[in-house]
């Protein structure tokens, strides 16, 4: 009861101050132009990456250079750097950052990875503030949408969906003699659940011994890698998981020193020294969230309507010094690719 007299308190503070505002700021006389006014309209972007590693990094930055871009030849301003905030990983701050968004009046929330999109869809529910989300691979599978062509409601954007089955082709590409794999995910992740399940069954139709390990923290993944080594895999799968993706950069020198190539669901996973990363180009899936955003602010699309944007998934990122270390020659993988980029070791993207 005291949330909702605090909320109901706050929401009449709001409309006493929007008064009060509008009477001291009104002009004597506007002789400004209405086709001025449009061009200097201002929009409020509250964006929220769900934790801090490469990928989500890379997303932010192209998001918001292209808001800039836009901007510039749409004639209006994205307000985007009073709105940007990192989740951390952590769903109670996240649902305190998308509160806090609410009761910003911004027009629109750009929630970065799947567990940041589902608190955000569920916090929206009642006011319907549009909602563009960035790097969900299943968001059918999450109920984020009724369909990806056809979202229903407030909630749309772009996925990273990844294409499992190609990703293990290039495994066994690479290595025809194995015998045994071992999946490193975080079981709390939903972009998780649909890969692996996928992963599985490719597998097992392959007549591959299958290791699963899961870890929902830093020290936990440690863990699980130790154990995968210790159950002597010839490789292991990831896929686009941010909790095993903030922990690669401690994970990798291990499955180096086993002679265990580390093939991933995204680049930033070998630019933080996996053997191998393939998906999308996440770069570019930051520039589509940015249009998506435009397309609804400014163009007036209704993201009820507006499809989600799955992005080419066929670019393989692979590690020249994990390669190296590990003695293997990916040339045979290079004409198995829709693209192929060549990388070394980095905490992040130049």
């Amino acid at each position: 009861m005291k949330k909702r007299v605090l909320s109901l308190f706050m929401g009449l503070a709001m409309i006493g101050a929007c008064f009060v505002g509008c009477g001291n700021n009104e002009p004597a006389e506007d002789s400004t132009p209405a086709s001025d006014n449009a061009e200097t309209k201002e929009f409020k972007v509250g964006i929220i990456q769900y934790v801090d590693d490469a990928s989500l990094n890379q997303i932010v930055d192209n998001l918001e250079k292209q808001l800039d871009t836009l901007g510039e030849e749409k004639g209006v301003t994205f307000d985007y750097k009073d709105y940007y905030y990192n989740g951390q990983a952590d769903s109670t701050t996240i649902n305190q950052i998308v509160t806090e968004l609410i009761n910003d009046n911004v027009d629109v929330i750009v929630p970065i990875a799947t567990p940041t999109a589902m608190i955000c869809q569920s916090a929206t529910e009642d006011n319907q503030i549009p909602v563009i989300f960035a790097a969900v691979s299943d968001p059918e599978g999450a109920g984020l949408v009724a369909s990806n062509d056809a979202p229903g409601a407030n909630v749309t954007g772009t996925s990273d969906a990844l294409n499992t089955e190609a990703i293990l082709d290039l495994m066994l590409e690479q290595d025809r003699d194995i015998s045994k794999v071992g999946l490193l995910y975080d079981k709390s992740q939903d972009a998780s659940t649909a890969p692996i399940k996928d992963a599985k069954a490719y597998l097992k139709d392959k007549g591959i011994e299958v290791v699963e390990k899961t870890g929902t923290k830093n020290d936990e993944v440690m863990l699980a890698a130790d154990a995968l080594i210790a159950e002597e895999v010839d490789a292991v799968f990831t896929p686009t998981d941010n909790t095993i993706m903030t922990a690669e950069l401690g994970i990798y020198e291990k499955f180096i020193d086993a002679k265990i190539p580390h093939y991933c669901g995204a680049d930033s996973f070998a630019l933080n020294g996996a053997y191998l990363g393939y998906g999308v180009n996440y770069a570019t899936l930051g520039v589509e969230t940015a249009n998506m955003v435009a397309e609804v602010l400014v163009d007036g699309k209704d993201p009820a309507t507006l499809a989600v944007k799955t992005l080419d998934n066929g670019t393989a990122t692979v590690n020249t010094e994990t390669a190296a270390a590990l003695d293997l020659d990916y040339e045979k993988l290079r004409d198995m690719c829709d693209g192929f980029v060549e990388i070394q070791t980095s905490k992040e993207f130049e």
